[in-house]
């Protein structure tokens, strides 16, 4: 008769220990024997590594976008604000006003224009 193991936690640590060295080893692979799908698992990996890279890309240009949409808006409220202020001053009282204001003796014509030949 064929005597049962009896479970042992140190036989987990043995088998830990002799993985991660085969790890570092590069030789974890060769002990699994699954050596004959090491291309399908570089390319695996290389696929995952392209879709994470491609995903933080797109994070990026989508964080730009936000960005550039707030200066938009920031600098669509300036424009608006200056526009007002350049229709407010080209006013003709305004105009008036500020001649005034500067002493200037220049005021509204009465009379049309003569021309002088």
């Amino acid at each position: 008769m064929e005597e049962k193991k009896k479970f042992r936690f140190k036989d987990i640590w043995t088998l830990l220990k002799n993985s991660f060295q085969a790890i570092l080893k590069g030789e974890f692979l060769l002990r699994l024997n699954i050596g004959r799908y090491f291309i399908h698992i570089a390319s695996c990996c290389l696929l995952v590594a392209a879709t994470i890279w491609i995903s933080l890309l797109i994070d990026n240009t989508l964080t730009k976008v936000q960005r550039n949409r707030l200066t938009i808006k920031a600098q669509q409220d300036t424009i608006t604000v200056l526009t007002f202020e350049l229709s407010k001053a080209t006013r003709r009282t305004e105009v008036e006003k500020r001649l005034i204001s500067m002493g200037s003796d220049l005021r509204d014509a009465t009379r049309p224009a003569k021309r002088v030949k």
